[in-house]
């Protein structure tokens, strides 16, 4: 599966698109100084400021914002990975994907394989597709803690010792608050959040040993405005959030760690079976995304070796901002969403909530 080089991304003509060709122009600090320097110190420049200041004003606004983006951008990256380097040997490390056997999580699987990288996935549905060489697919129903544990020895008989952990699998229950049954906001949590402890906690030990590796979170712009319907799913996204977050702040000041990345994912509204029927709204700001536009995302991210952000659609990082917006706005922006789930019909991974797998227990 190439990545996507074309102008416009698989979704077409929408925000990201504007944004991000602002990003490449205008905010970029490298591109406007040229012309901040010749409208202040060239003649002809110093001429043209003169007989239009307020242009110029506005020119000089666009530097300093630049520059404080690009500062700002740079100083985030440096906090993240703890001002330390490392190098990843990606012939020799091995990817884990949970829920890798469809979806997003399927199109990681196979973007890691073509570049060569041994690939695991874990998921507790049959492969969907047909799984490259270099990936093992290993069955596991990662709300038990003894099924994971279980499985991951095999995985490191039998393949090896990940050193990038992707916490991509995910449900959803598409039900209110008093139409759900314990069952359902039970086994919402159990895929969507408890089972990152499980599966970090089965193979971080090794990362921290060697102070190397990454555990990608993937959460959900749902963490930051939670819609009707989605209430569980919203809440063990922010609860996946929480996590990554904790586990960041762990690895530097418990584990003596500060070489082991971490990684944040927030996909908006994928087109998926997970997510049939959902309507998020604005197509040109919000899109409704190609599975395979967030794969390449989160391939790209790993690929650099660096802990970070992946947001998707971009613009919907505005979302982050709903908790420090006054009520009086961050309602209104939610209510906005409330029609979203109305013509839910998403596939259940989990048929029978009830159960886990034979002979396991949960925690």
């Amino acid at each position: 599966m190439p990545m996507h080089q074309g102008f416009l991304p698989r979704e077409g003509f929408c925000l990201d698109v504007v944004l991000g060709l602002f990003r490449k122009t205008a905010g970029n600090p490298f591109l406007v100084l040229p012309p901040v320097l010749l409208a202040h110190y060239a003649p002809k420049g110093q001429h043209w400021s003169g007989l239009h200041p307020t242009a110029a004003q506005y020119l000089d606004f666009l530097f300093y914002f630049a520059v404080v983006r690009y500062v700002s951008a740079w100083l985030s990256d440096k906090v993240r990975n703890n001002w330390v380097d490392d190098e990843y040997v990606w012939s020799k490390e091995v990817v884990l994907v949970t829920g890798g056997a469809e979806g997003i999580g399927a199109s990681m699987a196979k973007c890691f394989a073509e570049k060569g990288i041994t690939t695991v996935v874990m998921d507790i549905q049959p492969m969907t597709m047909q799984a490259a060489p270099r990936i093992h697919y290993f069955q596991c129903d990662i709300r038990s803690p003894a099924s994971v544990n279980s499985v991951a020895k095999q995985i490191r008989s039998q393949v090896g010792e990940p050193t990038v952990v992707i916490q991509n699998a995910g449900v959803v229950r598409g039900k209110t608050i008093l139409a759900s049954e314990p069952a359902d906001v039970r086994v919402t949590f159990e895929v969507n959040s408890m089972a990152h402890y499980w599966i970090t906690k089965a193979f971080l030990r090794h990362m921290v040993d060697r102070d190397h590796g990454m555990v990608v979170t993937v959460s959900s712009i749902a963490a930051w405005a939670t819609v009707p319907d989605l209430v569980d799913y919203g809440a063990s996204k922010a609860a996946a959030l929480a996590f990554h977050e904790g586990l960041t702040g762990e690895l530097r000041f418990r584990y003596n760690a500060p070489r082991v990345r971490t990684v944040a994912v927030h996909p908006g509204h994928t087109q998926t079976a997970l997510f049939t029927g959902f309507n998020q709204g604005s197509s040109f700001v919000l899109p409704a995304l190609h599975p395979d536009t967030v794969a390449e995302a989160v391939v790209k991210q790993v690929l650099t070796g660096r802990s970070g952000t992946v947001v998707l659609p971009q613009a919907a990082s505005i979302l982050s901002w709903l908790r420090a917006l006054p009520d009086w706005y961050g309602i209104r922006v939610r209510a906005r969403a409330q029609a979203a789930m109305k013509n839910w019909s998403g596939r259940q991974v989990v048929k029978d909530v009830d159960v886990v797998e034979p002979g396991q227990t949960r925690c």
